[in-house]
Parts: C-alpha cells; sequence; structure tokens
C-alpha cells in the first residue's frame, strides 16, 4: 500500500518540531495539544501562511525568500538555491542510467571519509557497492568561523558530513543545539522537498564532507525505497506479524538491517545474550542445541530447519534470557536484522503470539531430547 504525504503536512510536522526543540516541554502530549489547539484557533493566519493540509493533484510552493540571510559568506551564497518548488520524489521515476558524479580523492582524504561516515543512520540500509558510489561522490569543503554552511529557509542543496570542526545549530536566530567533531545534517530537506530548518553557523576551523543532492536522492533514497518494498514483501508472509497494522509494518520494514554469512557460519550462539531477532531473506538456517546432560555437552543435535520468510532469535528476548539455541547458516544466507530496542518498540502488538510460540518450541526440544530445557 502506498501513501501520498499531503501538501502542508511536513511544514506543520516541522514547525511543531522546531518549536519543541526551542521550549523543550517537560510534558510533550499536553505541550502538543496546547500547540494544536491555538494552531485551530489562528487557522486564518494559517491559511494565509499556505501551512494547511490539502489533498490536491498539483501542488506546488511559490515561496521565496527576499532577504539572504546574514553575514552569509560569498564563498557559501554563490549558486545557493532558493525555495521555489516542492517537487515531489518519485523513486520508481528516477533514472538508473544518470551519470555517476566522482570527485578523485587522496588515501587520506578517502580514509578520514570513511570514518566518518561510519556511523551514519541513513547510510545503513547501503550494502558495500552503493556505500562506495557515496565515498566517490561526497566532496570536501573547509570551514572558517562564522561559516554558515546551511541557513534557515534555503532549499536543500547538499547534505553534510562532519570530519572535524564544531558547528552551532540556530533556528530562529535561537541556538537549539551544537555539533562536535561529529555527526551530519541537511538530509530532511533533500528527503522531503523541504526548506531547510535550521540554520548551521561553524564556531572552529573545520572540515565536512559534501553529498549534493542528485547523488543523494538516486543512491540514498532510491535504494531505501527498494529496501523498504523488499523487506515489507518479506514481513507480509511472516505469520507472527499479520496482527500489525500497515503503517507499524513499514516502521519495522525501515528499522531492518541486511546481514549476509557464509556456509557454516554461526548467526546466533547458544547461552549468548540476545542482540536481536533475525528474519531469513534467502536462504536456509539449521537450528541446533546442546543437549544440557548429555556426556559430550558440545555435541549439538538439530532440532529444526529454517529456510527464506521463517523468523528467529525472538525467543530469548521476549524471555529475557540467553539463546537457547544455535543457529547455523547452510549455504550463503541473508537475514534482516531487528535490534532488540527496536524489537521492544516495535513488535509490543505481537509479544502475545510470539509468547504462545514458546510452547511449540519446548515440545519440539522435549521430542528431542526427551525433556524440557530448564533455560529459554
Amino acid at each position: 500500500m502506498n501513501f501520498e504525504i499531503p501538501p502542508g503536512l511536513t511544514d506543520l510536522l516541522q514547525d511543531f518540531t522546531v518549536s519543541v526543540l526551542k521550549e523543550k516541554p517537560d510534558d510533550l502530549v499536553d505541550f502538543a495539544a496546547e500547540y494544536f489547539n491555538k494552531l485551530k484557533e489562528n487557522k486564518g493566519n494559517l491559511s494565509s501562511n499556505k501551512r494547511e493540509v490539502a489533498f490536491e493533484d498539483d501542488v506546488q510552493s511559490d515561496e521565496e525568500f527576499a532577504e539572504p540571510p546574514p553575514d552569509l559568506p560569498k564563498r557559501y551564497a554563490a549558486g545557493r538555491r532558493k525555495s521555489v518548488c516542492a517537487e515531489r520524489y518519485d523513486p520508481d521515476a528516477d533514472d538508473d542510467d544518470c551519470e555517476k558524479v566522482v570527485h578523485p580523492k587522496s588515501d587520506d582524504q578517502r580514509n578520514r571519509l570513511q570514518t566518518a561516515v561510519k556511523h551514519i543512520l541513513i547510510f545503513r540500509a547501503l550494502d558495500d557497492q552503493q556505500m562506495q558510489e557515496v565515498l566517490d561522490a561526497m566532496f570536501e569543503r573547509k570551514t572558517t568561523p562564522g561559516d554558515h554552511v546551511i541557513d534557515q529557509g534555503d532549499d536543500g542543496d547538499n547534505f553534510y558530513v562532519i570530519d572535524e570542526g564544531q558547528f552551532d545549530i540556530f533556528v530562529s536566530d535561537n541556538k537549539v543545539g551544537a555539533y562536535d567533531n561529529k555527526g551530519s545534517f541537511g538530509e530532511l530537506a533533500l528527503m522531503y522537498n523541504t526548506p531547510r530548518a535550521a540554520t548551521i553557523v561553524a564556531t572552529t576551523d573545520g572540515t565536512i564532507w559534501a553529498l549534493d543532492r542528485a547523488s543523494f536522492r538516486r543512491i540514498v533514497l532510491k535504494n531505501a525505497a527498494k529496501k523498504r518494498k523488499m523487506y515489507e514483501a518479506l514481513l507480509e508472509n511472516v505469520p507472527m506479524l499479520k496482527s500489525l497494522e500497515n503503517y507499524e509494518r513499514m516502521n519495522l520494514a525501515d528499522a531492518l538491517v541486511t546481514k549476509q554469512y557464509s556456509d557454516g557460519e554461526c548467526i546466533i550462539k547458544q547461552d549468548a545474550a540476545a542482540d536481536g531477532c533475525y528474519f531469513i531473506e534467502d536462504g536456509t538456517c539449521r537450528i541446533m542445541m546442546k543437549k544440557e546432560y548429555a556426556d559430550d555437552p558440545s555435541n549439538e543435535q538439530e532440532i529444526a530447519v529454517y529456510q527464506k520468510g521463517q523468523y528467529f532469535g525472538e525467543l530469548a528476548l521476549v524471555t529475557n534470557k540467553p539463546r537457547a539455541a544455535s543457529v547455523y547458516a547452510v549455504g550463503t544466507v541473508k537475514c534482516a536484522f531487528l535490534d532488540v530496542q527496536a524489537f521492544e518498540r516495535l513488535l509490543g502488538p505481537c509479544m502475545d503470539i510470539m509468547k504462545r510460540n514458546i510452547g511449540h518450541y519446548n515440545e519440539e526440544t522435549e521430542r528431542i531430547f526427551g525433556k524440557q530445557p530448564t533455560d529459554q
């Protein structure tokens, strides 16, 4: 199922988010209720500012920003795009054959860039080849104190990753945060086709890496859309997840990370602490368990074989106990991994179903070993 974001919704939520960052309320729910009640009372002003949500086929924003941002250095102001049209990005209509951007780099630059992007969240869904395309397309930019990297209200031109340096974050001339020698910014304007929501100003000498708008969309957004569709198709066939709403399944798909294993590789180890659960994208997995009171406790016995579309690792998360069995790859295996934090946040509606699965698991182990395991 495809959902179309109505024009005005992104602006509405963006303004609310900015208000939260500025006010830092103790009770977010009360603040939200008061904020939207005031917004409703001032509906006339809202309409004049083009913030209303309207479901229309062709809506364009003609916002122009007549006044340039204050003290903007010329080398950053030149060529800066102004917000003229909030066009929608359609991953399916994007051309895969467009010319790839490559900015040559020294070995030192590439090593520094790889370190800087290692923990960037929006890159985690990319495979090795796609990640190399990102590294090729990014270019280095030096900053000095007072430089405005981006300005609130400008249209998005680049996504930025900090190599080194300190940068302040301003919303409506109010400082709301800072970056200290790490971090990234600028993706929201490129993802949602909205003006910049904040101003980023360098407070020290620094180095940042930039990824242009076209490359960001082609590599990051298009591949993220493809991966989400693939994960949604996988999750639709998991019986445990039938109780999830469509939007819950979409959130789950966004939280998954692909991991690949070679033949015989151990995916999870019996008695280890649980770090997440796994959904098999492709391949076969063998579930093995040690017999607790056997003469050779290291001798494992097969209790099940799982195929594409099946899942494992959830029992240890449900019971808050160590892994009850080991899982090995049979041939090359690709799994979609959901970490423990996301599991607890997203799979609450499925908890009762997963607990019912424990009974079936006990029956299988009792059939093989003659009794139920004491620690699952």
